[in-house]
Formats: structure tokens, sequence, C-alpha cells
């Protein structure tokens, strides 16, 4: 993928994009290659590509997400939360392997509506972020659009070898733990839609999703397989499951949920059956064997992120079960976001 530089993207060059009066390499040499921080690796955002030298002992973990508005986020979102929450869903998946991130690459599609003053914004969010998780840009590509605005982050991560925490590793008798709470997404996009914020709160949630980096770390070697909580809870759950081939059960009364979801619930605003299938919160969930049980808690104690042992893995069918407190199975209508 060619880096934010370079003549060869539709539309975009040598020729000034109409929307906000700037010539491509312009826009990079004034917004995008300050937030390289000087890293050789970006070649200064001069070429078509970066140069990534290896690390002795460590494996490179890659990830990319995109984002589209009216799917991804709402038209009326500012662009540095946009930004941020570009970032920072991308920073949960490298998490969720235990991995550091190193760095990133952004592709921006860009309709004619996108203006300088929005692009500044948007930059400015990026540089909050890229200083609170320590990373940099390091190359990408800028085109032009008649449809929507989209954004592709594609990070760079590292762990040691053989330290990497993937979904595979569940087995049976292993618990099932979750970090933070859950739903609290859900009800913040609710909350956007509908015009009326009763708790900024579960807004924030939804638009600056906390990325668990510091426990992803703190679980190498304690987890024996992890997911971050984008599909849904229990959707998630069934990654793992689908992937270690065992089955799990999970117990409803054991979620954990923030004073807000609990508050509607308690209206009678919503049900658990939804808590358990809404996505976005970005949290770790995680199998660990039983004997782990100190190694977790020190895991939270030291990142300061709450951890709830919620269920256990069994060696049925690749599915997932969610039974109440007495034991009778919570129907879902749902496990969470399907793409397609």
């Amino acid at each position: 993928m060619p880096a934010l530089s370079g003549p060869a993207n539709l539309g975009m060059g040598a020729v000034e994009i109409e929307a906000f009066k700037l010539s491509e390499f312009d826009l990079i040499a004034s917004l995008f290659a300050p937030l390289t921080c000087g890293d050789k690796r970006a070649l200064g955002l001069l070429d078509d590509a970066a140069i990534l030298p290896g690390k002795t002992g460590y494996e490179t973990v890659v990830t990319t997400d995109t984002m589209v508005s009216g799917i991804h986020f709402l038209n009326t979102e500012t662009p540095d939360v946009i930004a941020r929450r570009l970032l920072r869903v991308n920073l949960s998946d490298l998490a969720s392997m235990g991995a550091k991130p190193t760095g990133y690459f952004l592709n921006l599609t860009l309709p004619a509506e996108i203006g300088k003053d929005w692009l500044i914004n948007f930059a400015g969010g990026l540089s909050a972020d890229q200083m609170q998780f320590n990373i940099c840009l390091l190359g990408g590509d800028t085109t032009h659009t008649e449809n929507d605005l989209t954004l592709t982050a594609t990070f760079i991560g590292e762990v040691p070898v053989g330290r990497a925490i993937t979904r595979s590793g569940a087995s049976l008798g292993d618990n099932v733990y979750v970090s933070g709470t859950v739903g609290d997404a859900m009800l913040g996009l609710r909350q956007l839609k509908s015009g009326k914020a009763r708790a900024k709160e579960l807004i924030r949630r939804f638009q600056l999703p906390e990325p668990r980096v510091s426990l992803g770390f703190a679980l190498r070697g304690v987890a024996s397989a992890m997911a971050d909580v984008s599909d849904g809870l229990v959707a998630d759950i069934g990654h793992i499951c689908r992937a270690s081939k065992v089955s799990a059960m999970i117990f409803g009364d054991k979620v954990p949920l923030s004073p807000g979801v609990s508050e509607y619930i308690c209206g009678g605003e919503l049900i658990l059956a939804d808590v358990l299938a809404a996505g976005d919160d970005y949290e770790l969930v995680f199998t660990a064997p039983p004997n782990a049980a100190d190694e977790i808690s020190d895991a939270s104690r030291s990142t300061g992120v709450t951890v709830t042992r919620i269920g256990t893995i069994a060696c049925d069918a690749e599915n997932v079960k969610v039974v109440d407190s007495s034991g009778v199975e919570i129907l879902l209508k749902t496990q969470g976001y399907r793409h397609f």
C-alpha cells in the first residue's frame, strides 16, 4: 500500500483537491508528516512505502479496521472524536493479542464536502491519541470519492516470539473473564442517535472506547485465548469457541454492568439479552485455567482494570449458552453484530 504521497492516487496528487485547495503533497506535509514524530521508519512520508526493520526475539502483529460514515460513526460527530475512535478500535485488536503498538498507516477516502478545517481537527484528534498511546503515523494513502467518507487504519504491533494470545487456545475447564463493563457503548449510540444525552459517560464509551493495552500485556502467559468485545460479548466468546473448538457457559447474573446500564434494565427500557449482544465496548474477553486466578487478580490490580469471571468452557459443540441465576437459559434473538 503506497504511503501518504505520490501522484498516482485517483484524483489526488498534482491537481488541487477542490474541497480544501491543497495539493495532496501540501496536505501530507502540513497535517500528516508532523504525526510521524520524526520516526525514521516513515521516511518523512516522502516515499510510497515505509521500512520496518525486524527486532530480534519479537513477532510482528498487524491489524486493520475500516470505518464508514453513517455505519461506524454519525455524520454529526466531531472529526477529532472520529479520529480517536479509529485509532482506539485498532489498538483494541492489538490489546486482544497482548501486542505492543508501534505505529500505524492511515487511508483516507474523502468526499468533496470534507474541508481543510475538518482535516485539521481530524489530525488534532490523531495527535492527541498518539501522545496518549505512544504511537506515530508511518504512512498510508489519500483518495477522493463521490460517496461516503471512509477511514482505514492499519496498525503494526510487536509481541515476544510465542507470546501472542490468540482465540484458539481455550480448553475444557477454563474460566471465562471479561474486563470492565458491557452494554455502555450500545446505550451511548442510542443517545447519540436520539439527540438525548441522558448520560455523557455512556456516549463517551461509544465514541472513545478505552483499549485495554496494558491489560493485554499483563495477560501474556496467563490467558489461554482472548478477543475484544467489538461484535458483542456473546458473539466474541463465540469466536473464541469456534477457533478453539469448544463451547462456553455464561452466567448472565455475573456479567458486569455499569450503573447506567443497570438503571436502564431496572427501568424496563433494556433487557439483559440486548446487553449480551451489544457491541462496540472494546473490552477484553478471555479464557484462563482455574489455577490462573491469582495471576489474573494481579493483572487487574496492576493495570487498574476490573476483571470479572463470567463463565466456563465446556467440550460440547462450538456454541455459547447463557443462563440466569437459576440455571434457566436466556434466549437471545441475536448473539451480536453481523457484518454481512
